[in-house]
């Protein structure tokens, strides 16, 4: 199946090579309130061991690290403080990448010893598990700590009519899955709409919603309600010339990927657990929002959003869409809510809008990435505050996160308002979760799970689109350290 997956993302992007054009304008919105900070550069291991000497005096203290990680056996700081070195390793992130890259994955013995390798390193390390018995177990331990569970079945692009109904079939096991575990030990339920409905049709109604943004006399029969998906400078260059109607047939084909949508929105309301829909390449994206959206409108009702859709900061339009879906699911009187992440795809979204010629959907700096990620959560935390929409901040920034825990408690969101969650990887910013957690607020690990050769692309986005990332869990290995020797000298003395 690893083989399948990664051909078929090499396919997506052979047939993205085509000669188009962007004309996106600027943006002019000002309405999103400011967290008022001012960006600093990612700390280098030497600026991340002076801010831990200092006092802290923010609400999330990430310096005790005998506090942070108290609950935490030794045996797994071990790993964890291997993994993470690894991770940082830059020579084997590269060699990692392209052996799974390469066409040894198609030779028994070689595939074999590789999958076997991962397995006990990384995969162990960043995902919760192959069997639902190892799945139980993980979210336990995780539970243990304080912490809950966002479980991802993790397959995605597929272009088999066959697969996608196999898929759903996993997705609707997951939600039942959560009825077996305690209550609240699983806060979301995640999906890939790529898994759900065939890639190519994704491609063909993003184009079309693309055109009709240029176009608005542009008629789309099988469009449903939905809430405004690009902004005045939202990247339209994907599409050039306008596209073919869908055929019947697509037509068909869409209805059913947004039938599997809503039989898995209807699963997740009687499981009792919200489903948020991640994010995906900007090819595709228009039709991401455009489904989750339009199942949004008939499963949040009565104040409790059930769907959440994710919005990328690292993207330039991503303050504005975020501004215009809110205010309009406010006007329909639809609790909306979202997961605001930094994005992670960033390299093939750069390479491939520089392969025609068009200037790249990702802010210029990390400065601005930051800078938008923190209007994107104060934005949602006044909505929360004014009882309207719900949040999850997934990220993985110690200086956002704090923001955000000052702006939540200035405003005067409860700790346990089931409207906002903290969120960050499993096996990564360990000392963020239990940071945020010992300061009240409820954090959620995102847990990936199912066989390793499934999995294997979620690694490789893990390893080539945020090593900046990687090389920021030096704060974590820091800690590690620090709370590894403490233990030893208890131990000595």
């Amino acid at each position: 199946m690893a083989t399948r997956l990664l051909q078929s993302k090499l396919l997506l992007h052979n047939n993205l090579r085509r000669h188009l054009t962007s004309a996106s304008s600027s943006s002019t919105l000002t309405a999103v309130p400011p967290l008022n900070i001012t960006q600093k550069a990612e700390p280098t291991t030497t600026a991340i061991e002076t801010e831990t000497a200092k006092p802290n005096n923010s609400i999330i203290d990430i310096n005790d690290h005998q506090k942070l990680f108290g609950l935490l056996s030794t045996s797994k700081l071990l790993r964890a403080a291997f993994n993470l070195h690894l991770a940082a390793i830059e020579s084997i992130v590269d060699l990692g990448t392209w052996v799974m890259n390469s066409k040894m994955m198609e030779m028994e013995l070689p595939r074999d010893v590789v999958l076997g390798t991962v397995k006990h390193t990384f995969y162990e390390h960043f995902c919760a598990g192959e069997s639902a018995l190892e799945v139980r177990r993980c979210v336990g331990k995780v539970n243990e700590a304080g912490l809950r569970a966002m479980l991802v079945y993790a397959v995605e692009h597929t272009n088999d009519k066959t697969e996608c109904q196999q898929n759903l079939q996993g997705f609707l096991q997951t939600v039942q899955s959560v009825k077996s575990l305690p209550p609240s030990s699983v806060s979301f339920v995640i999906v890939k709409i790529s898994a759900i409905c065939p890639m190519s049709l994704l491609e063909r109604v993003s184009d079309l919603l693309r055109w009709q943004q240029k176009d608005p006399s542009l008629n789309l029969p099988w469009k449903l309600n939905t809430f405004p998906i690009f902004s005045d400078c939202s990247p339209l260059y994907h599409t050039q010339k306008k596209p073919d109607p869908l055929t019947p047939e697509e037509e068909t084909e869409l209805q059913l990927g947004h039938q599997r949508l809503l039989k898995l929105c209807q699963e997740c309301v009687d499981a009792n657990v919200p489903l948020a829909v991640d994010a995906e390449d900007t090819l595709i994206q228009p039709a991401i929002d455009y489904m989750t959206y339009s199942s949004a409108m008939l499963y949040n009702k009565d104040d409790r959003p059930i769907v959440y859709n994710t919005m990328q900061a690292y993207l330039k339009d991503a303050k504005e869409r975020l501004f215009l879906a809110t205010k309009d699911a406010e006007k329909m009187k639809v609790p909306m809510g979202f997961k605001l992440v930094r994005g992670a795809y960033m390299s093939s979204e750069t390479k491939f809008a520089s392969s025609l010629g068009c200037e790249s959907p990702i802010h210029n700096t990390i400065q601005d990435t930051h800078a938008c990620y923190n209007d994107c959560a104060s934005l949602m935390l006044e909505k929360i505050a004014n009882g309207s929409g719900a949040v999850v901040l997934a990220t993985h920034n110690v200086e956002s996160g704090q923001l955000a825990a000052a702006k939540a408690k200035e405003l005067g969101i409860d700790k346990g308002n089931q409207k906002l969650e903290f969120a960050q990887l499993y096996g990564m910013s360990e000392s963020l979760s239990f940071g945020i957690r010992n300061a009240g607020f409820q954090v959620s690990k995102y847990m990936p799970y199912g066989p390793v050769e499934m999995i294997i692309p979620y690694l490789l986005r893990r390893a080539e689109e945020n090593r900046g990332f990687l090389s920021a869990s030096n704060l974590d290995r820091l800690l590690i350290r620090k709370e590894l020797n403490r233990r030893l000298k208890a131990v000595i003395f």
